[in-house]
Parts: structure tokens; C-alpha cells; sequence
């Protein structure tokens, strides 16, 4: 579990360093302009991490299904080596599918307004910029989007579905509890991640032309709120991450030096 969350914790943070430090700028300096090559970067950090966090929630969600439906074989199916695997799985799956955004972006000719209305190089918006066809574009992400979003929230799904069957069968109300407890932060945080991020996609590749003020929320949402959220949720439900932080934020006393 600890592995996981390691992992969840570098994928966002690595979201944050790609879209925070633009946004204040943008808020704070009104610095609205961003190069070519910078747009590009920060699309690919953005849908690659975006990619791994789905991901990593996937591979949580695995690892409550093992822990829950088949405990005793937990620590002979979950091995360090079997996470190091997933990790690498995940990796690779994010970076082979979102690679190849920046340079159907970059191909596509630009002879209007280059002004989107996002505070991040988002790819639809920037594919909506283009005056030449977007259809490749256009398939591939809603294919990305569709095999992501659907597909990892399906295998959530099924995956939270054998869990309840499961804790229906355990013979003592504590134990089904336990259980409950167990899941509470990651059914939180795939909240988080997966409704903004659905209602944000959906707004932007089926909404105006131009973002409205609530779609750019979505969008803000979507990358800043999980991100914020994920710590303070896994801080407040497990415990060796509670005893830790007291253990860290207790005063020390300093014994004076013996004479």
C-alpha cells in the first residue's frame, strides 16, 4: 500500500510543478503568453500524469481487491517485485498513449486567434486553434479519453464490486467495518480525480467553441484538486502516516549536555 501511495504521491506532484507555477503567474503577473515549445512540454506532463494518476488508482484498487477478497495470499501476490512491475506497466501505458499529443498538435497549421482560454495548454483547446483538419486529432483523443476514463473506472468498478461481495460474507460487523475503512480514502480520491475530470472532458470536447467560466473551474479542478486532497485523506485515514507526522511535529526536548 505504502508503494502505491509513493507513487501517487510523485505523480501529483509532478501535476502540480507542471501547471501551478503558470497559473499564479497567470493570476498574480498576468503573464497570459507561453511559448511554442513550453505549451507543448507542459501538455505532455499534464495528460502523462494525468494517465498515471488513473492509473495508480487502477493499482490501488487492485491491491484492496487482493488484501480483501484474498488476504492470505497478499504478501506472495503483491511482492515489491510484482508493484515494481504494475509501477513500470503504468508508466508505460501513460507515456505510449498521450505521447503522441504534442506532435499531432504541433503539425496542425495555426492561422487565427492563438488565445485559449485555460490557464494550461489542454489539448482539445489548443487542437480548437487549428485551421486545418482535426479529425485525426480529434478520434485520437476521444479514443485516449475513452480508454482511460472508461476503462479504469470499469475495472474500479468490478473491482469494488467483488469487495462488496465479499465483506457481505464476513460473519462480524467489525470486520465488515474494518473493510469499509480500508477502501473510504481510495473511493475518496477516485472521486476527486475521476468526476471533475469527466465533466471537464465531456465540456470541452462537446461544449462552445469558447470555454465558459464554469468549464475553465472544471479544468482548474481537475488538475489541482486531487492533488491538494490526496495527502490530507491519506494523512487523516492511515495511521502509521498519522503517528509519523506527530512524531515529526512533536516538540523536542533538548537534554542539556552533562558535565
Amino acid at each position: 500500500m505504502f508503494l502505491f501511495l509513493a507513487m501517487l504521491s510523485f505523480v501529483d506532484l509532478v501535476l502540480s510543478l507542471s501547471t501551478l507555477p503558470k497559473m499564479l503567474a497567470i493570476f498574480w503577473f498576468g503573464a497570459t503568453a507561453i511559448s511554442t515549445h513550453s505549451c507543448l512540454s507542459q501538455m505532455f506532463f499534464i495528460h502523462t500524469f494525468s494517465a498515471l494518476e488513473s492509473g495508480v488508482l487502477v493499482a490501488m484498487a487492485l491491491d484492496h481487491f487482493v488484501a480483501i477478497c484474498n488476504p492470505l495470499r497478499y504478501t506472495t501476490i503483491l511482492t515489491p517485485v510484482a508493484v515494481a512491475k504494475i509501477g513500470g506497466l503504468v508508466v508505460l501505458r501513460g507515456v505510449v498513449l498521450t505521447i503522441s499529443f504534442p506532435s499531432l498538435v504541433h503539425r496542425l497549421p495555426y492561422c487565427g486567434s492563438h488565445t485559449i482560454s485555460y490557464t494550461y495548454c489542454e489539448h482539445m483547446a489548443v487542437v480548437k486553434l487549428a485551421c486545418g483538419a482535426t479529425t485525426v486529432d480529434n478520434l485520437y483523443a476521444f479514443a485516449v479519453a475513452i480508454f482511460l476514463g472508461v476503462g479504469d473506472v470499469a475495472f474500479i468498478a468490478y473491482s469494488y464490486g467483488q469487495i462488496v461481495r465479499t465483506v457481505m460474507h464476513f460473519p462480524s460487523p467489525e470486520a465488515r467495518a474494518k473493510a469499509g475503512s480500508t477502501c473510504t480514502a481510495h473511493v475518496c480520491i477516485i472521486l476527486f480525480f475521476y468526476r471533475p475530470g469527466f465533466l471537464s472532458v465531456v465540456m470541452q470536447r462537446f461544449g462552445l467553441p469558447t470555454a465558459s467560466a464554469t468549464t475553465v473551474i472544471l479544468a482548474n479542478l481537475y488538475l489541482l484538486f486531487p492533488p491538494a486532497l490526496d495527502p490530507i485523506v491519506y494523512g487523516l485515514k492511515t495511521k502509521q502516516i498519522q503517528e509519523r507526522l506527530l512524531m515529526i511535529l512533536s516538540p523536542k526536548r533538548i537534554e542539556p549536555p552533562s558535565v
